[in-house]
């Protein structure tokens, strides 16, 4: 399906074209996906006049350019505004809704949405009531989608604060949740400080009711926070996971985005991750933004695709990148030359590691992805 690591790419593909193909989505936040004129819309009919900016464009900048500022800790700040405007159950409703209905029209056929229900409670709706607005939305959401012929299956993930207290109430409303559109957990926030051995609890309470968890991990941190997710939690993906480089040797010579990685020497954690095919919901445009790669040249993608770990392609945040699936799509392809074939093993990692059943993910595997792809591939 894909060529030896030593061998060049087919040609790159085409941006217009990316729309196209079918894509699956594992790594993405509700409150990092809202369209600016939404948060307009929110904020004026919920009191909150303390956004930076007052009209569509220049939202939508300053969210882009405060994102840009190489930190974990900033970029997360911007989420305060989107936050703040997701405070009802017909906000978190009408995100959800646009949510689907703008990944369905970027070609993406299943995603795997998370956001974190604790941080939805200021205006007196409980847990429960803002998982099913949201719930909601992306049911209405996919039911428009699939009248304009673009279907999509949107899952969700809940998700705890490492820096909070209440991850193991988040993993139990999960699995109250797991037969009504939540498929997993997740524990997110900022790395340093927080480690994710601190919700023991929590994750041993997945495990005990047999339902799946990703760990942000190896985002902002290093290979201390894989090695934690995967070893003492037990984690079925990390979310991000790129400092897994950390314990790679390159041939001398070879960057991180060095195209022969021939003679490459992995440490105890990266060989684990790869035997073991621990999914990597990797966030190309997301982790430049945050710092944790330089850039899109040295993001350690490539790298990690030819020594067949199990890369999967994510927009983490949306608003705040500027991005979509397509997006990243061609960020990729312009950067590493790949072609069709490349991206539908990716997207085939990326089914193979999502949170429904196995038939589930066979049929989509066998009935969307592989003839979606063989169209493109010609």
């Amino acid at each position: 399906m894909s060529l030896p690591a030593s061998e060049p790419r087919p040609s790159a593909v085409d941006r217009a074209s990316a729309v196209l193909a079918p894509k699956v989505l594992l790594h993405d936040h509700l409150d990092g996906g809202l369209r600016p004129a939404t948060v307009l819309d929110l904020a004026r009919e919920n009191g909150y006049d303390e956004l930076p900016a007052g009209d569509v464009d220049g939202l939508a900048r300053w969210f882009r350019d405060s994102a840009d500022s190489g930190s974990l800790v900033r970029y997360l700040e911007t989420f305060t505004h989107t936050v703040a405007v997701m405070q009802t159950a017909p906000a978190l409703r009408r995100v959800a809704r646009e949510c689907a209905e703008d990944l369905a029209a970027d070609g993406v056929v299943y995603a795997e949405v998370r956001f974190a229900p604790e941080q939805h409670l200021t205006t007196g709706l409980s847990l429960d009531e803002v998982v099913e607005a949201v719930l909601r939305g992306f049911d209405e959401g996919s039911a428009a989608a699939q009248a304009t012929g673009r279907p999509i299956l949107v899952r969700c993930l809940v998700t705890a604060m490492r820096h909070a207290a209440r991850s193991r109430e988040i993993a139990e409303l999960a699995v109250r949740f797991r037969d009504r559109g939540v498929v997993g957990f997740d524990i997110a926030g900022a790395e340093a400080g927080h480690p994710p051995s601190r919700h023991l609890d929590a994750f041993e309470y997945m495990r005990a009711n047999n339902a799946p968890f990703t760990i942000h991990a190896g985002e902002a941190f290093g290979l201390p926070s894989i090695h934690e997710a995967i070893s003492f939690c037990g984690t079925d993906r990390l979310g991000h996971g790129v400092r897994v480089m950390d314990d790679i040797e390159l041939p001398s010579g070879t960057g991180p985005s060095g195209r022969d990685v021939r003679g490459a020497q992995l440490g105890r954690v990266a060989n684990y991750v790869r035997d073991k095919r621990i999914p990597l919901e990797m966030c190309p445009s997301s982790n430049v933004q945050t710092g944790a790669v330089a850039s899109i040249a040295e993001h350690p993608f490539d790298v990690l695709a030819r020594l067949r770990f199990r890369v999967t392609v994510n927009t983490d945040n949306r608003l705040m990148s500027d991005t979509t699936m397509s997006k990243e799509f061609g960020v990729l392809a312009d950067q590493f030359g790949y072609g069709w074939a490349d991206f539908e093993r990716f997207t085939v990692n990326a089914m193979k590691s999502a949170f429904i059943h196995f038939d589930e993910r066979l049929r989509f595997i066998d009935e969307i992805i592989k003839p979606g792809y063989a169209v493109l591939i010609g």
